[in-house]
């Protein structure tokens, strides 16, 4: 409870509570506003609280099991906020300009980022050498340009499991790609915004720096023990391994050993049982048959 006391007091003073003005607002944040101030709507912050810690919870899973979460904010205030922390946890990033299609058509979109790293190992390994002046200068151009919208998504290979907006009405093209491909969708809500649209709404001011920057910050602090979690899982996991390795080992030394003894005990028993008695009949059965012979002939010699 303390906990919650103190967020929802670094919360106050980073002025989430803000909402729109009372003509801007959407009904549906009607349960998540607690009062209303010179014409300005006041978002409560017990449910700010709420919202975020279940959003927090529900991205550390995410990141946990290994997944992408792609953060996108194309507001001039929230764009730096956002980058730096989507670096900080190696997730994806848009915060430059939503390319229509960027979800929904992401084969396309890989093409152009492999075309960027293209160009990059070009101007990298020295092979633009050959080229003009001119014709090096419009491919760093174009480099730079591409990087500029690209650059936050160009080390994933599939669309990510999670969308993580600063303002969902800002962002709506990327929100209605979200939801055709059924990725989970979390989001920073205004009084103006609708809640219902996305899966997991964060009641709080979007416009704010302070408040952008607690509440991403908050979200990714989550991602970032979800990493951790996972990583430390995975260390166990081989340690396990090495150790069942290990016992498998000695296992399959003792059934080696066992084996072979089984071995020399069951060769010595079918030498003399086996091969040699096998011998000795044949060679009986032929020896009185021959000796009858003989005795016959000898008898006869005698009689």
């Amino acid at each position: 409870m303390e906990n919650n006391t103190s967020l929802q007091q670094q919360l106050l003073e980073a002025g989430v509570h803000f909402g729109h003005l009372k003509k801007k607002w959407n009904p549906k944040m009607l349960p998540y506003i607690f009062a209303e101030k010179k014409g300005i709507h006041i978002i409560d912050l017990n449910k700010t609280v709420e919202g975020l810690q279940e959003a927090a919870a529900a991205l550390k899973a995410i990141a946990r099991s290994g997944k992408k979460i792609m953060f996108v904010a194309t507001k001039k205030q929230a764009k730096e906020i956002v980058q730096e922390s989507a670096k900080r946890v190696n997730m994806p990033f848009v915060t430059e300009r939503w390319l229509g299609g960027m979800l929904t058509n992401f084969n396309t979109v890989r093409k152009s980022v492999k075309k960027m790293q293209s160009i990059e190992k070009m101007l990298g390994d020295g092979s633009a050498e050959n080229l003009n002046k001119k014709e090096r200068l419009t491919l760093t151009r174009e480099k730079e340009k591409m990087e500029k919208v690209l650059g936050g998504i160009a080390n994933i290979s599939r669309v990510p499991s999670a969308l993580f907006m600063v303002d969902i009405g800002h962002e709506h093209i990327a929100l209605a790609e979200a939801k055709r491909l059924n990725i989970s969708t979390f989001g920073m809500v205004d009084t103006n915004s609708d809640p219902n649209k996305v899966d997991f709404a964060i009641p709080a001011n979007d416009d704010a720096t302070k408040s952008i920057a607690i509440i991403v910050n908050y979200i990714t602090a989550a991602i970032a023990e979800g990493l951790e979690e996972r990583q430390s899982n995975k260390d166990e996991d081989e340690s396990n391994e090495a150790d069942e390795t290990a016992e498998q080992k000695a296992a399959r030394f003792e059934k080696e050993q066992e084996a072979g003894e089984d071995r020399r005990r069951g060769g010595g028993g079918r030498g003399p049982g086996g091969p040699g008695a096998g011998g000795a009949p044949k060679r009986r059965v032929a020896g009185p048959g021959a000796g009858g012979r003989r005795p016959a002939g000898g008898g006869g010699g005698a009689r």
